[in-house]
């Protein structure tokens, strides 16, 4: 007691009438509030605010997983997959479901904040085998409360995701401001209640509302067809308002927007919400101490991200401190916040032992991997990728980088050799595929930077097979665009160019033309997406951008010098993929004529490997520094 009264001296302790929805004062506490809330509950049970906690409530959380089931390989070695982490999250539901010595009630909710799946091998061979698909088992077998859908999710198609929907038997996914009504496949799941805007669990007794949202840039960075994608704000306040009138009084939301500022932003417009997950960027928020996977550094954070540490804080829209978290993806660690709530659903204190648990197979916190998944799920899929791993279909004599960016240099930056392969290799195939469709022969070609999955720099060597579909994951097919005028591909590259210096899945790695661009002094093009035709291509409204200076194509024919079209300059065909070709990334192609060829960009890549360069990737054709492909003068 005397402990505590020293404790408590000066300070003073709000009375129970002062309580509001989720009240924190202050972002984090320091250590002597945290003993003094400890002395609290230990002596009285009761929190800073006089009122006591009768429950607490485990948010077990991960974000991200993008079908990466299977164990990380190289330094990090040991460490993640599906199976260890579901016998983390088994042991942590377990945890949460002991009763405490004080008698308080407990319990645990697990959520995805979304991108639950990404094209790539572990998909495909998932498609090839048909519902349910391996991840829709993982899903069941993790036990989820709910789901958050993210951009990944939709981009193999609506009919791919209703299919991972419909082969899970006990997953809810939820997201508050999109429409399925347009999308038969997916409404046929909100039929099924398999999708909805939110979901109510209980949880000891007591009812716990989960809400989803998901980026309002969806349709320009995946391929969602018809699905109509409303404003985040108002569809997650309406679902906090109906819930909360069903007396429904603990309240998180769990959103893909794309990155922890977003959800910053976001939960600053709302009131009535108690916790909010975060997903899209895979910030690793974490206190010190915290055991990582190697390689793994904490996100620095700050007072524009919220504070450091796990969990962040923003002020909501009545002034209430509200927590935010997430963490690193692909199943490497799971996120724990405990809450504690009194009765009337206002949320007391976070435990300081809320944080992070990395997914290990390492002393001192090896957790050994869940039998069922490890044999149903992983072994299989592991077999699969062996063999493409096993399976080497040329060499490198240079480095082949294909970071996203680095010190200014990378995929959604600049231009890099493996940026300059990928983008010749759409050229060559679309080339040679032209003549038997009827369609003339492409001039260039561009590739996003954004879809160059492989962040990372693949030493000289062999080059498996596997490593063309992890470059290039995505179901996006070959296409020609004729007679791009002048004027057009100068629009097109100033999209590329127009969020520079950040880095931007934008940026267009280039074949058939050299181009040079500035930024200072420079004005950069925006456009805005006015509509979207019943063919699914997206339609911009366009403010012309000036930092495109150059554009001359390989055989030296200018199109655009010093900033302005060359009078009498030729249109160009293009080949691309059809993912920009619709509008993708914001391009402005505005439903002009195009023609799908019938092949993958990744099948592109591995045939221009094996084919056009005979299995030998030189330093000569591809030097580690680029050809000079794209040139900023400032």
């Amino acid at each position: 007691m005397k402990t505590l009264l020293a404790l408590l001296a000066g300070l003073a302790i709000s009375s129970p009438a002062m309580a509001q929805k989720a009240v924190f004062s202050q972002p984090q506490t320091t250590k002597l509030d945290n003993r003094i809330l400890q002395a609290l509950e230990d002596e009285y049970g009761v929190n800073q605010l006089g009122s006591p906690i009768t429950f607490w409530l485990h948010v077990l959380h991960n974000n991200d997983g993008e079908c990466r089931v299977l164990p990380l390989t190289g330094a990090q070695a040991g460490f993640g997959g599906a199976a260890r982490f579901t016998s983390l999250v088994n042991q942590s539901k377990a945890q949460a479901g002991t009763p405490r010595l004080d008698g308080v009630a407990q319990g645990w909710v697990m959520v995805s904040s979304g991108d639950n799946i990404l094209p790539g091998i572990n998909l495909d061979i998932s498609i090839a085998q048909g519902v349910p698909y391996y991840d829709s088992r993982l899903f069941d077998l993790i036990g989820y409360s709910a789901m958050t859908l993210g951009n990944h999710d939709f981009d193999a198609g609506p009919e791919t995701l209703a299919n991972l929907i419909q082969g899970t038997n006990a997953t809810t996914f939820i997201s508050s401001n999109l429409g399925y009504a347009a999308e038969p496949t997916l409404q046929a799941q909100v039929a099924a209640n398999k999708l909805a805007s939110s979901k109510v669990v209980t949880v000891a007794g007591r009812q716990v509302g989960i809400i989803g949202a998901t980026t309002e840039a969806l349709n320009t960075i995946s391929t969602p067809r018809f699905v109509t994608i409303g404003a985040v704000v108002p569809a997650v306040q309406a679902q906090i308002n109906a819930l909360t009138n069903q007396g429904v009084n603990i309240i998180i939301v769990s959103t893909h927007l794309q990155g922890l500022s977003a959800e910053i932003e976001m939960t600053q417009q709302l009131t009535g919400v108690d916790i909010v997950i975060s997903g899209g960027g895979s910030e690793l928020m974490a206190n010190p101490g915290t055991l990582l996977v190697p390689g793994d550094t904490i996100n620095a954070g700050g007072p524009a991200s919220g504070g450091t540490g796990y969990p962040r804080f923003a002020l909501n829209a009545a002034g209430v401190n509200t927590p935010i978290v997430t963490t690193g993806g692909e199943y490497k660690y799971l996120g724990r916040l405990i809450a504690g709530f009194d009765n009337a659903g206002n949320l007391i204190t976070v435990d300081p032992a809320s944080n992070p648990l990395r997914v290990s197979g390492v002393a001192p916190d090896a957790v050994a991997p869940d039998a069922v998944i490890q044999s149903q799920i992983e072994a299989p899929l592991a077999t699969a990728n062996a063999a493409l791993a096993n399976n080497i279909i040329a060499t490198a004599n240079v480095a082949l980088d294909s970071r996203r960016s680095v010190a200014g240099v990378g995929v959604r930056v600049s231009e890099t050799n493996v940026g300059n392969i990928i983008a010749d290799s759409i050229l060559w195939q679309a080339n040679q595929l032209a003549p038997a469709a009827g369609l003339p022969l492409a001039d260039v070609a561009i590739q996003n930077g954004g879809g160059i999955r492989l962040d990372s720099v693949l030493p000289a060597g062999n080059i498996s097979e596997k490593y063309t579909y992890d470059q290039l994951p995505f179901l996006n097919y070959l296409t020609i665009v004729p007679n791009v005028t002048p004027a057009k591909l100068k629009e097109l590259l100033e999209n590329s160019v127009s969020r520079i210096p950040a880095a931007d899945g934008r940026f267009l790695q280039i074949a058939g033309m050299r181009i040079r661009y500035e930024t200072i002094g420079r004005t950069a093009q925006t456009v805005t997406q006015t509509s979207t035709t019943p063919a699914g291509d997206r339609i911009f409204s366009i403010t012309p951008g000036t930092r495109i200076r150059d554009i001359v194509l390989n055989d030296g024919r200018v199109l655009v010098r010093n900033g302005a079209v060359v009078p009498g300059a030729p249109s160009v065909n293009m080949a691309t993929i059809d993912f920009t070709a619709q509008g993708g990334d914001s391009f402005p192609f505005n439903a002009i004529p195009y023609t799908r060829l019938g092949t993958t960009y990744q099948r592109a890549f591995f045939n221009y490997l094996t084919q056009a360069l005979g299995g030998q990737v030189s330093s000569q054709d591809y030097p580690a520094a680029g050809q000079g492909r794209i040139i900023r003068s400032n």
